[in-house]
């Protein structure tokens, strides 16, 4: 499969710029294009993850030019699930955004679609920090259109907003990286991995910053408190279906803590002495209860579904901040839960504005329809605030269990299960001023709202119902997604195997540097014997 590792990037990167140029004024054209390329890359990453899961470790040398002076992407277990993960997503979302006609409320938006998943599958397979930056580039360019796709005054005061946010985290991001080089000599991952556990104690201060700047990086990009700040109007204000998409983008700040904090600065290496997890673990609590607080408080559907993703993402650095394997495998199996489950909701904010012009929690008629979409919220409601049977109970009680063993888990136990409730509370009250008050005798009559065409679709709700079957098919498999998800967080605490894929084993570098010092002794003879010949060549 090597040479398939860098499929996920190429095929995206190619439709995209065809879709941009070549069939900007051909709407069937963009959605015969953009579909066809979602659906080969749910075939791509699927095939991936088989090959990821016996545990092999491969990378890809972009060029030939071998690591740590090329480019290298690397497949394992938790870059396969992502991507596969990111790829099932987007191609549910795309078709919702079809099937509803939201794909046409703006322009570019197939384009930038393919662009957002480029830069996506780029950041999880990227073995090379510089290129995790590159590919967070790429995707929040594309982000930043989709977000303000068909347009509206406050959804581009939002927009701007993330903007702001977004380049200050990539500025600093450069700040990192500059000073990481200056520290270690490399950008990439696994030679950082050798070259840290080798460090002088003497730059150990120069380590802990080094560490302390990329977290801050990366806990913006997963929204934790208090670099939060972006995601409650960007995901409120942008079209569902893109806030949909954006459940995966939180994710990739959790896989990049997961990916440097467990291979460039493991809680095992001298220097970091507990900094991370001293962190995050508060972090997260406070995050998580700053969320669920805002499900509890939210005016509108749309801004309970944001502060949600909050609270998931609270619940999820909660379990990553233990770094130990039981954790971690709590986390991955949460991870996906959280994701579908946001995805959900925010597909289930779309199909309620469509039918009530807003997701505001006020008394209004009874929308059309409103049975299924009413059942949809129910199912979604129930998974993300945790409530049996669902994934969001597993999940939670896996990260229950996972964390009992730490100091604080009094604190950890407590605030779970208490911003749980808080939660049910706050779903309970969205769901009965949007299906049940409307029933009232004392429910105002319709207004003169008219749903745009094709935003009541048939196939639409067909997307929003594969999204649920897929919560439920993540409850029903629990035992075997569990089952990888602890393999996954036991291949992430012995990187061995991700440092020989990329390097090559210690005899192989071995050989390999015997054989670049013959070269070196070669070159060097020879140029130490000209002089010589030249110098008897004149005594003649």
């Amino acid at each position: 499969m090597e040479h398939w590792i860098i499929a996920p990037i190429v095929v995206p990167a190619i439709v995209g710029p065809m879709i941009g140029l070549t069939m900007r004024h051909d709407r069937l054209l963009q959605r015969v294009a953009g579909l066809t390329s979602s659906a080969v890359l749910v075939a791509l990453t699927l095939a991936l993850l088989v090959a990821a899961a016996n545990g092999t470790v491969e990378s890809y040398e972009l060029g030939s030019w071998p690591a740590p002076f090329g480019i290298v992407l690397v497949l394992d277990r938790l870059s396969a699930l992502m991507v596969a993960l990111t790829a099932v997503l987007g191609l549910i979302v795309l078709a919702y955004a079809v099937a509803t006609g939201w794909d046409q409320r703006g322009r570019n938006f197939h384009a930038l679609y393919q662009f957002q998943l480029m830069g996506l599958f780029g950041a999880m397979l990227t073995g090379d920090i510089f290129n995790l930056f590159v590919f967070f580039e790429i995707l929040l360019i594309a982000s930043y259109g989709l977000m303000t796709h068909a347009g509206g005054r406050m959804r581009l005061r939002g927009g701007v907003q993330y903007v702001i946010f977004n380049l200050a985290g990539s500025t600093l991001f450069l700040f990192a990286l500059g000073t990481l080089y200056a520290v270690f000599g490399s950008l990439n991952m696994a030679d950082l991995a050798e070259r840290a556990q080798m460090l002088p104690a003497g730059d150990a201060a120069l380590v802990r910053v080094t560490a302390a700047l990329l977290l801050l990086v990366f806990v913006l990009k997963g929204a934790l408190i208090p670099v939060h700040f972006w995601l409650p109007n960007t995901y409120a204000l942008a079209p569902a279906p893109v806030a949909a998409l954006f459940a995966v983008m939180t994710k990739v700040g959790a896989y990049a803590v997961l990916r440097v904090y467990t291979l460039i600065f493991p809680d095992t290496l001298p220097a970091m002495d507990g900094l991370v997890a001293g962190v995050l673990v508060p972090a997260a609590l406070v995050t998580l209860s700053v969320g669920m607080i805002g499900v509890l408080g939210g005016r509108t559907l749309a801004r309970i579904a944001a502060f949600a993703a909050i609270g998931s993402m609270g619940t999820l650095f909660l379990a990553i901040g233990t770094f130990t394997e039981t954790a971690t495998a709590a986390a991955i199996y949460y991870l996906i839960h959280s994701t579908l489950t946001a995805g959900a909701m925010f597909l289930v904010v779309d199909q309620v504005r469509a039918r009530r012009g807003n997701s505001a929690l006020s008394p209004q008629a009874p929308m059309p329809g409103g049975g299924l979409v009413a059942a949809f919220f129910f199912l979604a409601a129930i998974a993300a605030v945790g409530m049996p049977p669902l994934s969001g109970f597993l999940g939670k009680l896996m990260i229950l269990d996972a964390i009992r063993d730490q100091s604080w888990w009094v604190w950890g136990w407590a605030l779970v299960l208490g911003t749980s409730l808080i939660a049910l509370v706050g779903y309970a009250r969205a769901g009965s001023a949007l299906f049940w008050k409307p029933f009232d005798n004392a429910a105002p009559v319709a207004d003169d709202f008219t749903p745009e065409d094709g935003a009541l679709s048939g196939w639409g709700q067909a997307a929003l119902g594969v999204l649920i079957a897929l919560i439920v098919a993540l409850t029903v498999l629990a035992g075997p997604v569990s089952r990888y998800a602890r393999a996954t967080a036991a291949q992430l605490y012995t990187p061995e195997a991700y440092i020989d894929a990329v390097l090559g084993t210690p005899q192989e570098r071995a050989a390999r540097a015997a054989r670049e010092q013959a070269l070196a002794d070669q070159v060097h003879g020879a140029d130490h014997a000209a002089p010589a010949h030249s110098a008897t060549q004149e005594g003649h």
